[in-house]
């Protein structure tokens, strides 16, 4: 009887193990990858300013995917009142980090010669991303010089024919700036 109750037990197992399988295959392959995230997109935005005034605001992001990670730039030129134009642009180049999805910022060199994070006690950004599903986030940690935090998210989530784009910014926490629109694939 007690052998019975073992190969019972062991026939169980294998199918049990074989439906886990497929179960993890099939979530993995819902996740999206950064390579269907690579491309050329861009749109525009109408920033609330504090007086209640608005800015127009054009953004594009270009990413790019590499052999173990991926580059993005992005780019907000903002018009203003008297017709000037003023553009940012950002580009880092993103590594794979040991955790899965998770992603280090490669945005100096140390003495080694190695691609590192920017030192934040010094003022300069850290940043890291994540790949959590359809949407590519990107993580900016700045420490003001009395010792305030400002975090900056963007959320870029794969939509039909293009992304949408959700900017946050919080500042010890609290939400300062919030900004949502849809940038096209170019």
């Amino acid at each position: 009887m007690r052998l019975c109750a073992v190969l019972s037990l062991k026939s169980l197992a294998v199918p049990a193990l074989a439906v886990c399988v497929l179960l993890c295959a099939a979530v993995q392959g819902i996740a999206a990858s950064i390579a269907q995230f690579a491309g050329e997109y861009a749109g525009s935005v109408d920033v609330v300013k504090a007086d209640g005034d608005t800015d127009p605001r054009d953004m594009s992001v270009s990413i790019n995917e590499m052999k173990k990670g991926f580059i993005i730039e992005w780019t907000s030129t903002t018009e203003k009142d008297d017709g000037r134009r003023k553009t940012k642009t950002y580009q880092i180049e993103f590594q794979q980090s040991g955790r899965e999805g998770v992603y280090s910022a490669a945005m100096t060199r140390n003495v080694f010669g190695h691609a590192v994070p920017l030192n934040p006690m010094e003022g300069e950004p850290f940043v890291w991303g994540r790949l959590t599903g359809d949407t590519l986030t990107v993580f900016s940690l700045f420490i003001h010089p009395n010792g305030d935090y400002e975090m900056q998210q963007y959320d870029r989530t794969l939509a039909d024919g293009g992304l949408d784009l959700v900017y946050i910014s919080r500042l010890n926490g609290e939400p300062r700036r919030r900004l949502k629109t849809f940038l096209a694939r170019q």
